[in-house]
């Protein structure tokens, strides 16, 4: 049965290909919505030929995210960066982006809006990723009070840019003279990962249950660990022996200044390396765990009560 149509605006992304393949299996035709549509055919294989079509739209532009809504019953913002990089910051990207399209869909009488943003969004935060996924999430409450915003801790999942980037450093040659890696505030922030199906699996109750609208909910996994505790889960799984190395806040700070400064210059193709190791204001994300809160509404207020654990998916 043909549910209607969704625009899903950042689709082709790691999370997006979950989300639009759980949006074809729930009976809905997708429109996956990106910058770059050459570079998003494997997105298309979420379902059968016709039940997913692929569209230019830039959340920074506001004419072709009303273009892309076109026809659709139901929007979800996906998009989002961990680094910032020319015109892509995190105020124009997370915040302007994410208002562009709420606004979209109030202007296109589209009520069923989800968007996707992160534990820790706080508009006050001294994190300008944090800040920013918070202004947002102020502004599209006031613009479109019946969205479902969703806050996932960290996402993994095959392609993920968390397990395989510390996997990746962990069997780097370099790693073998230096065999360690850096734990920030001596690796104790709390982390609480949370499987991409799962993250759909939300995103798909909170687009067609009614009785959602209007609801933020936290999304973690089955279990919390410290960054120690999954860095030495890591190690094991990829069978290298390294040791965390305390870096305290102050020291850490300074170092992802630098790295963040030289990744952000345009004439240097940084993005053949996937991004920098750390940023300044990841260091600053990392003071905080990033946990679901005690009194937040979460999976199992949308009736997920099977998650999976980064131990039955992350080593495969």
């Amino acid at each position: 049965m043909d549910k209607g149509l969704v625009t899903i605006f950042g689709g082709a992304g790691f999370l997006g290909r979950h989300v639009a393949r759980s949006f074809v299996e729930a009976g809905f035709r997708v429109r996956v919505a990106v910058r770059r549509p050459h570079l998003a055919g494997s997105v298309r294989l979420a379902g059968a030929p016709g039940n997913v079509d692929i569209v230019q739209a830039n959340v920074r532009d506001q004419a072709s995210v009303e273009a892309a809504l076109e026809g659709a019953t139901v929007a979800v913002n996906l998009v989002g960066i961990l680094v910032e990089k020319g015109p892509q910051s995190f105020e124009a990207t997370q915040t302007e982006g994410a208002i562009n399209v709420a606004s979209a869909c109030a202007k296109a009488s589209i009520d069923r809006f989800v968007h996707v943003s992160a534990i820790g969004a706080d508009a006050e935060s001294s994190s300008s990723y944090a800040r920013s996924k918070g202004i947002a999430e102020a502004r599209i409450k006031e613009i479109l009070p019946s969205a479902v915003i969703l806050r996932p801790s960290i996402v993994f999942g095959p392609e993920d840019e968390f397990f395989n980037r510390f996997a990746a450093m962990a069997s780097h040659p370099v790693s073998s003279v230096l065999p360690f890696l850096p734990a920030i505030g001596g690796g104790k922030t709390k982390l609480q990962p949370v499987y991409a199906a799962d993250v759909a699996e939300a995103v798909i109750a909170a687009a067609t249950n009614k009785d959602l609208s209007g609801k933020t909910y936290e999304l973690g996994g089955p279990r919390t660990y410290s960054m120690n505790e999954l860095y030495a889960f890591i190690c094991e799984t990829i069978d290298r022996d390294r040791f965390p190395l305390p870096m305290p806040f102050i020291a850490a700070k300074p170092l992802g200044l630098m790295f963040g400064a030289i990744w952000s210059l345009p004439f240097l193709p940084m993005w053949r390396l996937g991004g920098p190791p750390i940023t300044g204001d990841q260091v600053e994300l990392l003071k905080s765990d990033n946990v679901v809160a005690d009194d937040a509404l979460s999976f199992a207020d949308l009736r997920i009560t099977e998650l999976e654990s980064i131990e039955a998916i992350v080593p495969s």
